[in-house]
This record gives C-alpha cells, sequence and structure tokens, in this order.
C-alpha cells in the first residue's frame, strides 16, 4: 500500500486523496473532504469566493516574526484513462501500485499532478513536531481547465510574503518563470444532411498514443491524435468520395490527444480501396513516428449508416482547416534555446448533429508571439467558415533572477544534497504563479516538487526515491526561511 511508504506525512495523504474523486470540473468531493479534515485537526479553513481552500496554521513559537510562506497546489487532476479502462473519475477512487522505484495507477492518471503538493501541504500541517514561521495554504480549483480558482482570487486573501508552488515535476529544479496560455474556441452550426443513397458507413478509430502535457512535452515529438486523423480524413474525402457524420478527439485542452474516432460515409464499392487507406496511413504513421510512438492502432470497422453527415462544402473546409492549422512547437526562446516559447496544442474535436467545436491551447512566454499564434490560428480556422473565440487567458510569469526565496532554496538543496547541485528553470507549462503574482505583485514566487513522468496521460508515475527528499528539504527550508 503506498500510505506505507516514506515519508509516511506525504504518502498516507496522498493514499486519501486518491480515494476521493477529483476530476476538472468536478470537486464537490474534494473541497468537502479537505474542510472536514482540517476541521478534525484543528486547522482553521474555508473555502472562498473561488471555490479554492484556505488554511492558516501558526508559527512556531518564537518564529512569529518570521516571514508568512503560502504553500500552494491545485486540488483537481485531469482524467485521462487507457482505452480498455472503465474507470468513472467522478465516482470512481484511483487504483495505485507500486512499480518498482515508482508509484502508478491501474489504467488512468494517478493525480500526483498535483495530489503531491496538497498531500504535502497536509503533511506539513497536521505535524506537531515541525519549526517553521507563519504558514498559509492556498489549494485551487480547476487549474487544470480554466485556472479558475486563481483568477478568482481576491486581493484582500492571503498574507503571505512568500509563495511556495509545489506543481514542478523534477526535484531539484527551482522553477522562475513560465508560459502564458490561451485556450482558442472554434465554433460552427451546420444543417445535416442525409447520407446518399446505397452509402454505408465505417468508424474508424486512432488510439493508443503516448499522449502527454502539453507544456511539458510538446517539445518530444509525440504524436497528436486529431492532427493524424485529419490527415487520414482529408485523403478518404479525395480518393474514396467520403463524408464525414462525426468527430470525436482528445478531451483535455492541455493533454496531447491519444485517441481519435470519426465515423464517415462512403459508397460501398470504396469501401475496399478505403480500407488500403487505413492500412497505408497505418504504415506511414508507424515509420514517421518509430522510436516515439511505438503502439499506434489504427482500425476500420463497418457500422449502422447514421441519420445524416456534414454538407461536402462545410466539411471540405473544416478538414482542410485541420490539416493547416499549426500543431506543436512553433519556436524556441532565442536566447535560451532549449525551452520552448511559443507552442499550440489540437487538443479537443467534436464533429456530429450539427455542431463542429475546436479547442486549441496555445501557450507562450511572449505576448507579442501569443497574439501571433491567436491570429495564425484565427486565420485559419476563419476561412473555414467558423466562429473564433478566446477565454482562459493567463499570463507568462516573468523569471525574477534576483528572488531572495530561490537564492535560500537553492542555498538550503545545495547543503542537503551536495552530489546533486540545485538547477533554476524557465518552463513551458503553465503555472498558477503568473496569475498569483499579478494578484500580489509584491510576493516572492518559485515552483517545485517530487519527481513526476508523463502527467496528463495514463503513464503518470511518481518517483518514490524523489519525495523522501523533497520532504526533507521542504521542512529543512520552512525552518529555515
Amino acid at each position: 500500500m503506498i500510505r506505507n511508504l516514506n515519508p509516511q506525512a506525504v504518502w498516507k495523504n496522498f493514499y486519501l486523496l486518491t480515494q476521493v474523486p477529483r476530476p476538472s470540473g468536478h470537486l464537490e468531493n474534494v473541497q468537502n473532504f479537505l474542510l472536514q479534515w482540517a476541521k478534525e485537526r484543528g486547522i482553521e479553513a474555508w473555502k472562498d469566493g473561488g471555490e479554492n481552500i484556505i488554511m492558516r496554521k501558526p508559527a512556531t513559537p518564537g518564529m512569529e516574526n518570521r516571514p508568512t510562506a503560502t504553500m500552494q497546489a491545485h486540488m483537481d487532476m485531469v482524467p485521462q484513462k487507457t482505452d480498455e479502462s472503465q474507470h468513472n473519475f467522478e465516482t470512481d477512487p484511483i487504483e495505485t501500485y507500486i512499480d518498482g522505484d515508482w508509484v502508478k495507477a491501474k489504467g488512468t492518471t494517478l493525480g500526483s499532478d498535483d495530489g503531491m503538493g496538497v498531500a504535502a501541504i497536509m503533511g506539513v500541517f497536521e505535524s506537531k513536531d515541525l519549526k517553521h514561521g507563519p504558514l498559509e495554504a492556498l489549494i485551487t480549483a480547476d487549474e487544470e481547465t480554466c485556472m479558475y480558482g486563481v483568477n478568482h482570487l481576491a486581493a484582500d486573501t492571503l498574507k503571505g510574503e512568500i509563495l511556495l508552488n509545489i506543481d514542478h515535476e523534477t526535484l531539484g529544479e527551482f522553477v522562475i518563470g513560465s508560459a502564458g496560455g490561451v485556450n482558442i474556441n472554434c465554433k460552427l452550426g451546420y444543417k445535416e444532411v442525409k447520407p446518399e443513397e446505397g452509402d454505408i458507413a465505417v468508424k474508424i478509430t486512432l488510439k493508443n498514443l503516448r499522449g502527454g502535457h502539453s507544456g511539458l512535452e510538446i517539445n518530444e515529438n509525440r504524436a497528436n491524435a486529431n492532427k493524424l486523423m485529419a490527415r487520414l480524413v482529408r485523403q478518404a474525402i479525395i480518393d474514396d468520395d467520403a463524408r464525414l457524420s462525426s468527430w470525436q478527439g482528445g478531451n483535455m485542452r492541455n493533454a496531447i490527444p491519444r485517441m481519435a474516432e470519426v465515423v464517415l460515409t462512403i459508397p460501398r464499392e470504396n469501401l475496399d480501396d478505403l480500407k488500403e487507406l487505413v492500412d497505408y496511413c497505418r504504415e506511414v504513421f508507424v515509420n514517421e513516428y518509430r522510436g516515439v510512438e511505438e503502439n499506434i492502432s489504427l482500425s476500420i470497422e463497418e457500422i449502422a449508416l447514421p441519420e445524416g453527415e456534414m454538407p461536402q462544402e462545410i466539411q471540405d473546409n473544416v478538414i482542410d482547416a485541420l490539416v493547416a492549422c499549426h500543431d506543436g512547437v512553433l519556436r524556441n526562446i532565442p536566447s535560451i534555446s532549449s525551452v520552448v516559447e511559443t507552442s499550440s496544442n489540437l487538443g479537443i474535436v467534436n464533429i456530429g448533429g450539427g455542431e463542429a467545436s475546436i479547442l486549441i491551447l496555445a501557450r507562450s512566454s511572449s505576448e507579442t508571439m501569443m497574439e501571433y499564434i491567436q491570429e495564425m490560428q484565427e486565420s485559419c480556422f476563419s476561412m473555414a467558415g467558423m466562429a473564433v473565440s478566446y477565454d482562459g487567458h493567463y499570463g507568462a510569469w516573468q523569471p525574477n533572477f534576483d528572488s531572495a526565496i530561490v537564492a535560500k532554496m537553492v542555498d538550503v538543496h545545495n547543503r542537503l544534497f551536495p552530489e546533486e547541485p540545485a538547477r533554476i528553470e524557465v518552463v513551458h507549462a503553465g503555472l498558477e504563479c503568473s496569475i498569483i503574482g499579478g494578484v500580489y505583485p509584491k510576493m516572492d514566487l518559485v515552483s517545485f516538487g517530487p519527481t513526476l513522468r508523463s502527467p496528463h496521460t495514463p503513464d503518470e508515475r511518481c518517483y518514490i526515491p524523489s519525495v523522501e527528499k523533497f520532504w526533507t528539504f521542504l521542512t529543512k527550508l520552512l525552518e529555515e526561511i
């Protein structure tokens, strides 16, 4: 059982979190759990107007004059699962298991992003032995979808002078800057037409891609199921007179899509040719992504004829836009060539029943490049007749290379682990620090955490040895702030 791992102060609380369903957008259970957990331990806690949970803990006697540190993490998790999994994220607990030095989940995301951050906060706040100055906790709502919690954080809620964001995935890295982001929404309503007389219907399924975090892993050349499917469908239209009835691909804006499924109608006499196209595309995709995607599955099956499909002209325009739109890294930061500056993720495509909806998450650490990639995508989908709108914008977190808390953290880390020198990083992932820093401009901000891998995918895992080192570091840091 993971609750028996060391340090138990973290693992027992992480286990408790795995038993509480908490996918983004469905947080009432975990909010009630956290409030009840705090009440049972005599910890001051409440829910603010942004659905965030706030906690406060007095300083250890004699340390009352230390700066107040705000420990921050988000309560929601990304709900991704394998094709075989029957897991219901709104009702079922996460099933964890230990695989060597890693904790994993059975067929789903683990929720260590950011359950590890929340569990660490819980461990600190319930401890009777740790030494520290005044503490408060900010556990935010719906970070993974729209950053709702921090976007509704009032300017008089927090007292902290230092923000310790526990939402990074590599031990020993201290993040001082991150990219901003914006949701690009493309929508179109249309009146369905009936399939041609004599046509048949097929379902084409592309699955078993690796997916991944669209900030942390966008530079790893992983396949996007929506982009691959767009190539296939466009060719099916050209070669086999295919018509699009429906498309479902991806389910989170910040997760690289692992699966896409389309229903096409075609003249019966073109079925064999379409099957050959599917076989050809499978071979092409496997070759193109050899060494990156090892389990690509592409299949076709005949199904019952649907009642409606897209009008041909609208279909052609939308498919052309999906083929043409940018996906992946646009460019790296010119002065830091190893860090992605600007990217976009064709995260969700839903078409059918007279509605087409496409959601892209664009990221950039440059406001002007953010404007450019928005204009690029809007130009593409506007030509297809789609209405384009934006929401969920958050600015980039600009680095503070003179941060006092970062200097302290580097010192503490290097004294504790001299064989593993600390590293200061700027990342492409979007962190809540940028928004919190806008509300509290005098706060000294940093992000860090234990080592996680493949968040936002069913391969998500937490490196067990890193958690003990992280806890040792965190408790020593709180003592020395």
